[in-house]
C-alpha cells in the first residue's frame, strides 16, 4: 500500500520514476495529462468542460482539476495505492488534496521530491528535442515551477511528509532508492 505524490521541476523524471514504481507496485500512475486526456476521450461531463478550455488554449482551472483527481482517486483501483504526479502544482491545490483525501478515508504517505540541477534539468529537455523547447522557454518553465510548484515542497515539509531523493543519477539508481524508501 503506497500513496504518492511526485514533486520535481520538469525534466526531473518524474514521469518516468513514478510509472516504473507504479508497475512494480501494481498501483495506478495518475497523471493529471492522462485524467484530463482520458476525460476528453471518454467525453465525460468534466471532460466537456476542460475540452473548452483547451480549446480556447486557457490552462484548465483548479476546480475542475480537482473535481477530475476527486473522481479518479474514487475508483476502484487505487484502493492499495496511487501515485500522483504533476498534482498538486500550488499550494492551494495541495491543500484540496489534503482535504480530499481526508473525505476518501485515505492518506498521502509521502510527497517525494526529485532534485536535480537546473543545469542538467536543461539538458535533458533540450535533449528530448521538443520543437517548442529552447534554453528560453525551458528557462521560463522552471521560473514558474519555482514560483508556483517550489512552495508546495515547503507545504509537504510543514506536515512532515516530504522526501527528497537526488534524481541527478542513472535511472536505475533512482528507482532503487525510491523502492528503498518505500520499503523503509
Amino acid at each position: 500500500m503506497a500513496r504518492l505524490i511526485f514533486l520535481g521541476a520538469p525534466g526531473a523524471g518524474k514521469g518516468t520514476q513514478a510509472q516504473l514504481l507504479a508497475e512494480s507496485l501494481n498501483i495506478p500512475h495518475i497523471s493529471t495529462g492522462d485524467i484530463l486526456r482520458a476525460a476528453i476521450a471518454n467525453v465525460t461531463p468534466l471532460g466537456e468542460k476542460a475540452q473548452s478550455y483547451m480549446d480556447r488554449g486557457e490552462l484548465v482551472p483548479d476546480d475542475l482539476l480537482l473535481d477530475l483527481i476527486r473522481e479518479r482517486l474514487a475508483q476502484p483501483d487505487t484502493q492499495n495505492g496511487w501515485i500522483l504526479d504533476g498534482f498538486p502544482r500550488n499550494v492551494s491545490q495541495a491543500s484540496f488534496l489534503t482535504d480530499l483525501l481526508a473525505e476518501l478515508n485515505q492518506t498521502c504517505d509521502y510527497a517525494i521530491n526529485l532534485e536535480v540541477p537546473d543545469e542538467v534539468l536543461i539538458e535533458r529537455l533540450l535533449s528530448r528535442g521538443r520543437k517548442d523547447d529552447n534554453r528560453e522557454t525551458i528557462g521560463r518553465r522552471l521560473e514558474v515551477y519555482r514560483e508556483q510548484t517550489a512552495p508546495v515542497i515547503g507545504f509537504y515539509q510543514d506536515k512532515s511528509a516530504l522526501k527528497s531523493i537526488n534524481g541527478n543519477r542513472p535511472m536505475d539508481e533512482v528507482t532503487e532508492s525510491l523502492k528503498n524508501l518505500i520499503d523503509a
